[in-house]
């Protein structure tokens, strides 16, 4: 396994700069290295013939204008995905053909409104396409940058006939990006693939991310009601195990800085050490400054959508001694950085 870079901590521009940006557009991702972010994460789904697609999940109605294309209405449908049945339109009916007609569309819309402003500006991405503006920024900024990939429902994809591991593996090969494994993370929520994609040796540093709560899908599919929870792999010998195994772990920061029945959050916990002891790198997600999404006592007065505390918070986060951070506005992430003595 490939070390990763010295400790920063990084910070990573979580679907590109989705603050301020309909997430996963060109212009969040360019945004997010303008704004001094380290790296990009890109979230890959398939389309139906097999292209990796750029969306947070494979089911489209709330980040697309796909609801309101006509020609478009009969693929209205409802699946299981993970267990859960979602209703709406889904990357894997499409072509690609067809996915890059439609438009973005920011998630948050009474959230982010200024974001909102750009709806329907900017097309869809293919992973391809992201790689090629990291490559891109790094060459006008003079600076390397990451690509931290995640791999989204691997195994939904895989029980509908789309192996979504390999499919990414060679688009990651064709970009030229399977030899630049100090630039490369792959993570997903679901370790087989990322076991999959090191045995079949794709040079990378593997992430396995964790929930605050509940199990990994591919863990259920496996065992049912036997299915190891997520706290299952935060104990010190569930650590000791991940370490032979990937290369870091990516948590929820309520596991960073729990908070408590309030939702109020005070001091850290003590799973970056362990994590870090047991030799693995540890990041979070994710770092976001409206008050929606803040701990209590870091909000500033009850509209959801202003800015609450936000330094103060993402520099508890920091200090924790984590080594990387997903933000979804990476200027103020950068700002906590320098705050706390990180690099500029």
């Amino acid at each position: 396994m490939t070390p990763l870079p010295p400790a920063r901590p990084l910070v990573i521009g979580h679907r590109g700069a989705s603050g301020y940006r309909p997430e996963h557009t060109a212009s969040a991702y360019e945004l997010a290295f303008a704004l001094g972010a380290d790296a990009v994460e890109p979230d890959v789904v398939l389309s139906l013939d097999g292209v990796p697609v750029v969306r947070h999940e494979n089911e489209i109605s709330g980040t697309t204008d796909v609801s309101t294309r006509g020609e478009f209405a009969s693929r209205r449908t409802t699946k299981s995905v993970d267990g859960e049945a979602l209703s709406g339109w889904f990357t894997e009916d499409f072509t690609w053909a067809e996915l890059g007609t439609l438009k973005a569309r920011e998630r948050l819309p009474a959230i982010r409104p200024s974001s909102a402003s750009f709806d329907d500006r900017f097309g869809i991405l293919r992973l391809s396409d992201v790689l090629k503006i990291v490559d891109d920024c790094a060459s006008e900024q003079g600076v390397a940058r990451s690509a931290v990939v995640e791999l989204k429902h691997a195994t939904y994809f895989d029980s509908i006939g789309l192996p979504l591991g390999e499919i990414v593996a060679a688009e990651l090969a064709d970009a030229g990006w399977s030899e630049r494994p100090e630039q490369l993370v792959v993570e997903s929520f679901e370790k087989t693939v990322l076991a999959g994609l090191a045995a079949a040796g794709l040079p990378a540093r593997y992430v396995f991310l964790l929930e605050a709560s509940g199990a990994p899908f591919d863990e259920i599919a496996r065992s049912g009601a036997k299915a190891r929870d997520y706290a299952a792999f935060l104990t010190d010998d569930g650590l000791a195990a991940l370490a032979a195994e990937v290369d870091g772990i990516s948590l929820d920061t309520a596991l960073i800085v729990p908070r408590d029945l309030t939702g109020a959050a005070h001091a850290p916990s003590d799973v970056v050490h362990r994590a870090h002891a047991a030799g693995l790198d540890v990041f979070t997600w994710t770092l976001r400054a409206e008050n929606r999404f803040l701990p209590r006592n870091y909000r500033i007065g009850h509209d959801k959508a202003a800015h609450g505390q936000w330094e103060q918070y993402f520099r508890s986060v920091l200090e924790s001694g984590v080594d990387g951070v997903f933000a979804d506005q990476p200027d103020l992430a950068v700002a906590a950085r320098s705050a706390v003595g990180g690099a500029a």
